[in-house]
């Protein structure tokens, strides 16, 4: 790997913001949409962002392997991985992307030894990218001068839940009766996590299934940005779970 680690997070978002450019005129430009194996949509997006992810990735970060959603999903995930590879989603929040709604981002995370230790998400709809670098989370708009963020105290009566839209009412209650917050918003994606990373909401408990690309890039920018992602019971959350299929069990997303 050539960039010191301090860089990688800042070549990342390069990498990210290029797809961005490269998805965003096909958003609400009626792309054929095709449904996988496991009935998730995938459009033309999703794989050409894929495509110079994998490209640039290749060229930047030689020898380093990549697990990314669309090669997993056609040809399988691998059966083993060693302790340093890339996760990337090129497209999460595809099901936002069709519906032409602004809450899809694309995602490149750095993991060592089960942890994410750099990350960038980029939002093409808006042109905000969050990144690592130097030990924190920066965050940068249409490619402008980028700005430290962190994550906010837990506010009193205020405290901001970001859900899924597809969340029942019932769950709703039975989350916030566990987690204590106030408020709830509905968005899709990745961004959810950059949201708590910059100080915009405060929680986003997850008992639910996902995929370690789906969340990689954006837990390694709220743990640079002073937050915390674990499992419920406020164990570690770890990465590289090849016998899993690269399977999520339950997590929350902190801030302070």
């Amino acid at each position: 790997m050539s960039e010191t680690s301090n860089e990688v997070g800042e070549a990342l978002a390069e990498i990210c913001e290029a797809a961005a450019a490269l998805i965003l005129p096909l958003w609400r430009s009626g792309l054929t949409v095709v449904h996988k194996a496991d009935e998730s949509p995938v459009t033309e997006a999703d794989r050409r962002g894929e495509a110079l992810i994998l490209e640039q990735l290749a060229r930047r970060f030689p020898g380093v392997p990549v697990v990314s959603e669309e090669d997993a999903s056609e040809f399988g995930a691998p059966e083993a991985i060693g302790p340093r590879f890339f996760l990337v989603d090129p497209l999460d929040g595809t099901k936002a992307f069709v519906r032409g709604d602004p809450h899809f981002t694309v995602n490149i995370g750095l993991i060592e030894d089960g942890r994410p230790v750099a990350g960038a998400v980029v939002a093409p709809p808006t042109g905000e990218a969050w990144y690592t670098a130097g030990g924190r989370a920066m965050k940068r708009i249409q490619g402008g001068a980028a700005q430290p963020v962190r994550v906010r105290p837990w506010p009193q009566g205020e405290a901001v839940c970001l859900i899924s839209h597809t969340m029942k009412e019932e769950t709703i209650q039975a989350l916030a009766d566990r987690y204590g917050f106030d408020r709830r918003e509905a968005m899709d994606s990745s961004i959810k996590l950059c949201r708590i990373a910059e100080g915009a909401a405060d929680i986003y408990p997850r008992h639910g299934p996902t995929m370690e690309w789906d969340i990689a890039a954006g837990h390694a920018v709220l743990a640079a940005a002073g937050g915390r992602l674990t499992t419920p019971e406020g164990e570690p959350f770890l990465y590289g779970k090849a016998s899993e299929g690269f399977r999520n069990g339950w997590f929350v997303a902190r801030g302070a």
